[in-house]
């Protein structure tokens, strides 16, 4: 499988197969989202998308980086997401980011968005495709973000070889700058906890398949089989 790491500034076509890798935070959120029960999540280009969406659906929560806001339920917080109850939700999610990289790649045939927490399943995903492409977006830091790249590296390298374990590529990103922000409360809207659910490898037996539906970008999860659960909580 030909692998390409590229930030999202280095997008310059429409790759066939695109992973979006975010592991600090968005798509840690997204899959704890899943977790607590959110049937769908879309992906906003901006603030006011956000807050405009969720004005013409008054049942969607709204999500974004940084402190709490007006008009947004919830912060870009695994730690403070986890006790939501989000049974058949839908979010609506902009992040700095995340989103971002998943909006950058829209035509891609598949667009898969990841994290440490769903990435055996992307692999998986990966594997049972059998692609001959695959560009994963490192998100972070304009494609320099360590905990990206080296969860993007996880992901590409167990879709080929299955044994592949992920205890390298996770301190790698516990090293990295992100996680001594939040680490530290540099960034806002952090929970004490946030650092060690966004490196717990492999807890969510789904992967987040993005596609476009009535032009909305929107994610979802798709379980894959046999892959065991952990209990949310």
């Amino acid at each position: 499988m030909d692998t390409r790491f590229l930030g999202i500034p280095e997008l310059v076509d429409v790759p066939s197969v695109a992973v979006v890798v975010d592991v600090m935070r968005a798509y840690t959120v997204a899959a704890w989202a899943f977790g607590q029960g959110a049937e769908k999540i879309v992906l906003a280009e901006s603030l006011d998308e956000a807050l405009a969406l969720k004005a013409r659906h008054p049942d969607w929560m709204a999500l974004k980086d940084g402190p709490p806001a007006p008009g947004f339920d919830m912060v870009n917080s695994p730690g403070l997401l986890r006790s939501a109850d989000l049974g058949g939700r839908t979010v609506v999610q902009k992040t700095t980011a995340g989103t971002v990289g998943a909006l950058a790649v829209k035509e891609a045939s598949l667009v898969l968005c990841a994290g440490f927490v769903v990435a055996e399943a992307t692999a998986r995903v990966l594997r049972t495709r059998e692609s001959d492409g695959v560009t994963f977006v490192v998100t972070g830091e304009d494609g320099q973000a360590d905990e990206d790249l080296a969860c993007a590296q996880y992901i590409a390298r167990r879709a080929t070889e299955a044994a592949t374990d992920a205890a390298g590529f996770v301190r790698r990103a516990t090293e990295s700058r992100a996680a001594a922000e939040l680490a530290q409360g540099v960034r806002r809207g952090v929970h004490a906890d946030d650092v060690a659910l966004c490196l717990e490898a492999d807890r969510f037996p789904f992967a987040m398949v993005a596609t476009l539906e009535d032009s909305l970008m929107v994610l979802r999860p798709q379980v894959v089989p046999d892959l065991p659960a952990h209990p949310a909580g």
